[in-house]
């Protein structure tokens, strides 16, 4: 018996959906770009200009880079290392299974999304106008960055752990700090461990375009080099971030796999 394949709708055969979506996006841009007064000009002899400048690097420029980018790395790796710290506490407190008290996880929680809130250029244009330019910025502004998001990570890995190991523990006798220790700890260690990566990722790439606000580290020279059109110099910036940033991404990969 032949089976009878069935007939496809005129707008599904068209795809009558999807080209309505696209139309709609584009009418939407376009009405915005009207309605904000955005221009369409464009240079396209600056933008070659600029283009042929950056692709001839100047390449002595290397060695006057190397300590921004390894301040850059040092205020990420310090930055995320205490939002972690500070954020393990507030995760605990902030999860259904360890806080029983409604009201006490609400405020911490209400906390965490206030923090959440503030945006990384934000936290270092405050932290530049309180401490001045320099990496303590970029390190005050990414450990609070980092807090915020490691906290909500952490709490939500602490909710999805097994309450045997919890309840056995406190049948036994012991008190809070023993059970978070021995039942709470060894379940979500790597996932910690993890997310710490995680973070540290982001924290690498924005470390960069925090030092363009005057956060220290490599995006100061990035800021430098473009308000003196020193292109080629500039194209010498963009390339050892990339650099620094796929290395960091390549191992934090491959640890994250490891721990998977």
């Amino acid at each position: 018996m032949e089976s009878l394949l069935p007939e496809r709708q005129f707008s599904q055969k068209w795809h009558i959906k999807g080209l309505l979506t696209v139309v709609l996006v584009i009418l939407i841009l376009f009405g915005s770009g009207q309605m904000t007064g955005v221009s369409t000009d464009f240079s396209w002899d600056q933008f070659w200009q600029i283009l042929i400048k950056m692709t001839q690097p100047d390449w002595s420029y290397v060695s006057a880079i190397v300590t921004p980018i390894l301040e850059t790395i040092q205020m990420a790796l310090v930055g995320t290392l205490l939002g972690t710290i500070i954020a393990v506490p507030f995760s605990l407190l902030a999860a259904r299974n360890i806080m029983k008290n409604a009201v006490a996880r609400g405020v911490i929680r209400f906390f965490l999304n206030l923090v959440r809130a503030l945006p990384d250029l934000l936290l270092a244009a405050l932290f530049v106008a309180i401490v001045g330019i320099g990496p303590m910025a970029g390190v005050g502004a990414l450990t609070v960055f980092s807090f915020g998001m490691i906290s909500k990570l952490f709490y939500e890995a602490v909710e999805t752990i097994d309450d045997g190991p919890i309840e056995a523990l406190t049948a036994a006798g012991a008190n809070s700090i023993q059970t978070i220790v021995f039942a709470v700890v060894p379940q979500v260690f790597n996932q910690f461990l993890s997310y710490f990566l995680y973070t540290l990722e982001i924290n690498v790439r924005a470390s960069t375009v925090l030092g363009y606000l005057g956060a220290g580290g490599v995006g100061l020279y990035l800021s430098q080099t473009l308000s003196l059109f020193r292109y080629d110099r500039t194209a010498i910036v963009i390339l050892a971030i990339l650099v620094v940033v796929i290395i960091v991404d390549g191992i934090s990969n491959r640890l994250r796999e490891a721990l998977a």
